[in-house]
Parts: C-alpha cells; structure tokens; sequence
C-alpha cells in the first residue's frame, strides 16, 4: 500500500491485546539458541525483525519448529552453532545484527553479516572496537565503523579475566551484545562503560532475560558489569514473551486524546520494559492512567480534556518517546523533549524526520542535536498532510494519532510490519468518528 488516508477520528474506547515485546523476542530467541536443552517460546512477535533473527539462526544450524501461532520450539547448542561459516542478511534488525556479531566473533568461525542500505549507515564501531580487545578478528566489508562485516576466527587472549571497555552514549545494544555473548568464552568478565550509558532499560532488559536462562551480572551503577566466569546459559523450560510496551504507547496516547477508557492488555506494573514509564509522562501532561500486573489503561484529563505541556529528559524511553513529539500538537503550551541523540542513529534519523513531518502539520519546531522543541500549530492541525515515514515503523504508528486533530495522510503504511503488522486494523478497533 503505498498510502493511507485516515479520516477525523473525535474518541478512543475499547481494549487491546499486544504483540509481544521485539527487544524482549529477539533477545529470547538467541539465549535460547546458545542454552542447554530445548525452550518453548509463548506469544513471540511476529514481524520483518523477529523473521530475520529466525531465519539467521536456522542457517547457523539451531533447530527451531513453529508449534502453533506465536509459538516456537527452540532446541538449544549449548553454546555453539552447528554452522561455522555462513552469509546472514539481517535487514534493519538491530537486535538482531549487534548481537550476533558479538555472539559469533567469540564463534571461531567465518561469517559475514549485512543488512539494507540503511542498516549499513547504523555506527558498529564501538562493539568491534570492543569485541577487538578479546582478541576477535572482525573487518569492514564497505566502509570503516559501519556494516556490513566478515567475521573470522579470532586470536584470543590466555587471561583468566576478559577485561574491555564499551562506550556507551551512542547505543545501548552494543553492550547488551556484549553481555549476552560474553558467557560463551567461560571466563570471567569485567566490562568497564565509557561515557554515560543511554538507554539503560534495555540494559536492565538484557540482564533480566540472562538471569531467566541461568546467567547472572553484577550491575555497578551502569558503568561497570562484572560477569562471573564458568556460567553456562540452560533453558528455563517454558518462557512467555511480555506485550511490547513502545506499541502500548500509541494506544496509551489515543485514551488520552480520545477520552478513553483505552486498556492494553499484556504489560503492566510488573514489566521489565523501560517504555511502561511512557506513563509517567502521560500523567505529567495530565492524562488519567491505571495499571495492573499485566495491563495499562488511560483516559483523557479530567480537567476540561486538556493535555499539559511537559519538558522532559527522555533517555529512559528512547522510542516511546516520539509518540509524546506527536501528542505535543495537541498539548498546551510547549513540549521539549531532550536527551533523544540516539533518535538520529536508528531505523532513520528521527530526529530530523520528525521535526520534518511535525512541520507540515503547523508545528513551530526547533531541532537540536539531542532535543526537539514543540509549539502546537495556533489555527489547528494542517489538514490531509502527507506524512512520509522514511522506512521508519515508529513514525508511521506515532504520526497516526495525528487523526485525533485532522485528516492525515501515511505513506508507506506497510512499514508498520517490522514490529506491528497488524497496527491500522488493531487502532481502528478502538478509535470512532
């Protein structure tokens, strides 16, 4: 589909069920390979990201059958793919590209791993660099710091301690990388972070899916990580995937523009994903939220409808963060949302996009290198703009909520499959002219 129009929608009611979380699926799915013994994986997303880090492992030899939708059986290597020399495309699947390449650099093996186009314009340096301090010979296929990679057999170090440093201000995957490949080699490991580490939930993510299959890290403030050498990853048996909280966050929005109640069913107070605190910045603008162990629900402002402008320092929810540029249109006063560098480095760079699109909708804008400033139009929301979405799944589902203030225009809505497939059909069940 090359666009979608979509009409004035005036409110929001009803009830969602989540897909399940992409950093949480992707993660599972290579501990699950690299573990003793066989997993049954419940509720995995299925989308573009999930099927490429599905089809790289069954090329590397690991064993994995669909039992029924969403489900997936996973016979573990114990720490070693069958396959020792194989080409991977992995599309734009950063969870699924950064930690591969730490994984099969400690492999002893030949691999070689590319992506599309803009997958090959995403910085890797920091984890070659890293992965370089062990010993790991990995090379530049196109240019110096960026996919795609050969990866052969390394020249490892004798120490009973892997000691290395990781900067950790540009992306947080390249340590979770890290952490996740580092048990394969048995020892002990220290790991020290240069510069502030962003994005730390998903850090706290990573953690939190090793201790699931047996390996535990000491984490000191987020700057150094000391992981106890002689662990081995073992399958838990059964795991199930949680909802993925960034999707929540378009439904979360939409009770507060639409008055609600809205509820999202698959993530709650109890999960482990940084963006559930997407809801602290929905209180903060004055929407009505509350939870339960596995589901959320909002409403709008009981005062008079009218969201708050907030200013807010938006390293804990990195991407949830940019359904918040969009619900700023709608808010009174001025939005500043900072601490967003990372914006620049992903699917494409979000921040530019979104000043760009956020513009044609009446927007007064101002784009710094880590901040994005929102003066809401003052005659309303420009009507049926044509809002690009750069290959970009995120602005394709934030930009939808555009429709709660004017008819809107998506193109590209198709790119939405990298992590929600289903998105339009599943908004359209609980939005109403």
């Amino acid at each position: 589909m090359k666009w979608l129009n979509l009409t004035t929608v005036k409110t929001a009611q009803g009830e969602i069920q989540l897909p399940g979380s992409k950093s949480i699926s992707n993660r599972i799915l290579l501990l699950a390979s690299l573990a003793a013994g066989t997993t049954h994986v419940h509720d995995l997303l299925a989308s573009d990201d999930t099927a490429r880090m599905l089809e790289a492992l069954k090329m590397l030899g690991v064993s994995i059958t669909q039992e029924e939708k969403n489900h997936y059986c996973i016979i573990g290597c114990n720490g070693k793919f069958p396959k020792q020399d194989v080409d991977l495309f992995l599309g734009n699947a950063g969870t699924a590209f950064r930690p591969l390449v730490a994984v099969l650099a400690l492999m002893q093996g030949n691999f070689r791993l590319s992506g599309v186009a803009r997958m090959h314009e995403r910085p890797i340096a920091d984890l070659v660099d890293a992965l370089r301090q062990l010993g790991a010979d990995i090379s530049y296929l196109g240019n110096d710091g960026y996919p795609p990679l050969e990866i052969k057999p390394g020249n490892f170090n004798s120490d009973d301690v892997n000691q290395l440093t990781v900067k950790g201000d540009v992306s947080s995957q390249f340590l979770s990388g890290l952490l996740m490949a580092l048990p394969l080699t048995g020892k002990t490991a220290n790991i020290n972070v240069d510069g502030i580490l962003i994005s730390k939930p998903y850090v706290d993510l990573t953690l939190a899916q090793m201790r699931r299959f047996g390996v535990q890290v000491k984490n000191k403030q987020s700057q150094y990580f000391v992981l106890p050498g002689k662990q081995t990853y073992c399958s838990p048996g059964k795991i199930v995937v949680e909802g993925d909280a960034s999707s929540a966050s378009y439904f979360l929005a939409a009770g507060a523009l639409g008055g609600g109640p809205v509820r999202v069913h698959g993530v709650g107070c109890d999960s482990l994903q940084g963006d559930v605190r997407f809801t602290e910045a929905l209180e903060k603008m004055g929407a009505c939220i509350t939870m339960g162990d596995h589901w959320i629900e909002s409403c709008a402002p009981s005062a008079n409808n009218q969201l708050k402008a907030i200013d807010l320092d938006c390293n804990h929810i990195p991407d949830a963060a940019m359904t918040l540029a969009v619900m700023a249109l709608f808010a009174n006063g001025v939005t500043t949302l900072s601490n967003i560098a990372s914006w620049r480095l992903k699917e494409t760079d979000r921040l530019a996009a979104m000043a760009t699109e956020l513009r044609k909708l009446g927007a007064q804008i101002e784009e710094g290198a880590d901040f994005l400033r929102i003066k809401p139009p003052l005659d309303g929301i420009t009507p049926n703009a044509a809002i690009d979405t750069y290959d970009d799944h995120r602005m394709a589902m934030c930009f939808s909520l555009v429709s709660f203030g004017a008819p809107v225009r998506i193109n590209d809505p198709d790119c939405v499959s990298k992590t929600f497939p289903d998105y339009f059909n599943q908004l359209a069940q609980v939005t109403h002219a």
